[in-house]
Formats: C-alpha cells, sequence, structure tokens
C-alpha cells in the first residue's frame, strides 16, 4: 500500500510540473513546456462537462494559452499556493449548493480528473495577478467623456433626490403569504399619512416594519422605482412590492431637484473600465502568444 501511494503522489506531481510520462504522448510544446495527448483529453472532458464545445481542439488551445500565462506568472515571480487552489475548488462548490464531495462525486462521474480542474485553477488564478500587475495601469478612462455620456442619461425620473422611508410587510411564511401581505400593504397605503405617522400607522398590522432608508438619489435605484417616485410628491407612498423579505413600499419624506450625475459615472466608469480591461487582456495575451515558442507535434 505505501509503494502504491508513493507511486501515485509521484505521477500528481509530474503531472502538475509539466512533464508528461513515457505512456502519453506530446502533441504541443510551449516555451519548452510539454502538453500531451491525456491533457488534452481530460479537459476536453472538464469542457464537455461545462457544456462547452470544440473538444480537442478547443482543449489543446486552452492548454496553450494556459501554459503561456504561468510562463508571463512565472517571469512576474507570481505563484499560486495549493490553499488559493483549494479555496477556488471550494468557491465551485458553493456557487453549484454543492459538497466537496459532491463536487468530486460530479467530476467522477464525468471521468474528469480533479486535477485537470486544478490546474485549470491553478493558471486562472496566476492570470488574474498577472493582469492585475502588468494589464491594469494600461486601462484608462476619460473622465470628460464619462460626465458627457453621464449628462446624456440624465431625464426627469433622475434629476431628484429623496430621503425615504421603507414599509415592509414581512412574510414569515415565506412568498406564500405574498397575496395576504400584499392586500395589507394596500389598506396601509390608503391609510397613510405622512413619513411623520408611518410607524403608529404600523402598529396596526403584525409584522409591519418602518425602516430609515435615509437619502438616495434617483440614480441609485432601479429605473423603474426611480419613475414612480418622481411622480409623487412628499407624503407619498409607492405601490406595494413584493420583494426576497417581504413586501415593501418606499414613503418619500423629502424631495429635491439634484442633477447628481455621479452615480451614473460610477455605473459607466465601470462598465468602461470592463469592457477596456476585457480589450487588454486579450491584446496581451494575444501578444504573449506571438512571442512565445509553440511547437505542434
Amino acid at each position: 500500500m505505501g509503494r502504491a501511494l508513493a507511486a501515485l503522489m509521484i505521477g500528481v506531481v509530474l503531472a502538475l510540473s509539466g512533464v508528461v510520462t513515457a505512456q502519453a504522448a506530446v502533441k504541443v510544446t510551449v516555451n519548452g513546456v510539454q502538453i500531451s495527448d491525456t491533457q488534452i483529453s481530460a479537459r476536453a472532458k472538464l469542457l464537455q462537462l461545462e457544456g462547452s464545445r470544440g473538444g480537442a481542439k478547443a482543449a489543446t488551445e486552452q492548454l496553450i494559452d494556459e501554459a503561456v500565462m504561468m510562463a508571463e506568472a512565472k517571469r512576474l515571480n507570481i505563484s499560486i499556493s495549493e490553499a488559493q487552489v483549494d479555496q477556488a475548488m471550494l468557491s465551485i462548490a458553493r456557487n453549484l449548493k454543492v459538497s466537496m464531495e459532491n463536487l468530486r462525486a460530479i467530476l467522477r462521474q464525468n471521468a474528469v480528473n480533479e486535477d485537470t480542474l486544478r490546474d485549470r485553477l491553478r493558471s486562472a488564478l496566476a492570470w488574474q495577478q498577472v493582469t492585475t500587475m502588468a494589464v491594469m495601469p494600461r486601462v484608462q478612462i476619460s473622465d470628460v467623456e464619462l460626465e458627457k455620456e453621464a449628462a446624456s442619461k440624465m431625464s426627469v425620473d433622475t434629476s431628484y433626490d429623496y430621503i425615504l422611508k421603507e414599509i415592509l410587510f414581512v412574510m414569515p411564511g415565506g412568498k406564500g403569504n405574498a397575496s395576504k401581505r400584499t392586500s395589507e400593504a394596500n389598506q396601509y397605503r390608503k391609510s397613510f399619512q405622512g413619513c411623520d405617522s408611518a410607524v403608529n400607522l404600523s402598529l396596526s398590522y403584525s409584522d409591519a416594519a418602518v425602516l430609515d432608508v435615509g437619502r438616495r438619489h434617483a440614480t441609485q435605484m432601479p429605473d423603474a422605482i426611480a419613475k414612480e417616485l418622481a411622480a409623487l410628491n412628499v407624503g407619498g407612498l409607492t405601490k406595494p412590492r413584493v420583494i426576497e423579505t417581504g413586501v415593501s413600499m418606499l414613503a418619500v419624506c423629502a424631495k429635491s431637484v439634484a442633477e447628481d450625475t455621479t452615480f451614473i459615472k460610477g455605473n459607466l466608469r465601470q462598465e468602461a473600465g470592463n469592457a477596456k480591461m476585457k480589450q487588454e487582456v486579450e491584446a496581451y495575451l494575444k501578444e504573449l502568444r506571438q512571442k512565445a515558442k509553440i511547437a505542434y507535434m
């Protein structure tokens, strides 16, 4: 048993180091790192499990990309620990709402070696650090252009600043009570006479709460809610909406004109930054591939 375990561990170490065993045929080398038919087959199975198409060709290209990524990570003195890979595996399990054992079982059922997924995660984590270090400084977003675009997106509905309270009819039994709670919320709405009496009015209902939302600009809220609030005067109350925690209404306690583009610019900056970052990352990887010594066997 001891010898068998030792042999298994040696096999894992060799696989992770990129050394190809005698039983595997080398199909590609990337800067001297060998990619075997066994690795390609294993990666193709992982892609199939994920619902991706392309088979061996797509698997080969992905492995080449990762070899290039890992070479660049090494050049920048970036290394990924086993603990980081473990955490990434755990994140996948959590996203799938399964335990680690069940995740491993899913991999086994689909003939996917766990090391194949771990290798991919290791490359992804390394590349994330590479892009943060080497690519992110290239991404520049013009504040002047953002200001112009944000101003063009302002409308009557998004030109107000509010002080709000939320009236929440909690649903202890889940959304099955939505109809009853919505009916009660509508009764509350008919009797509502302003924020000052909101709490006292809520005491007439079970599981009803009045929460201070505070100051919010219209651009911080979904378009539908911003539009509804814009049509209300101070002392108005929005229609009931079923949310995860219950049935919610927003009360307008104060309202003033404030054409603030801060939040619109923030969203635009994130969108533009993500698009620019994606473009720069793709260009950077393409540049690295062009410089790499890639040989197909």
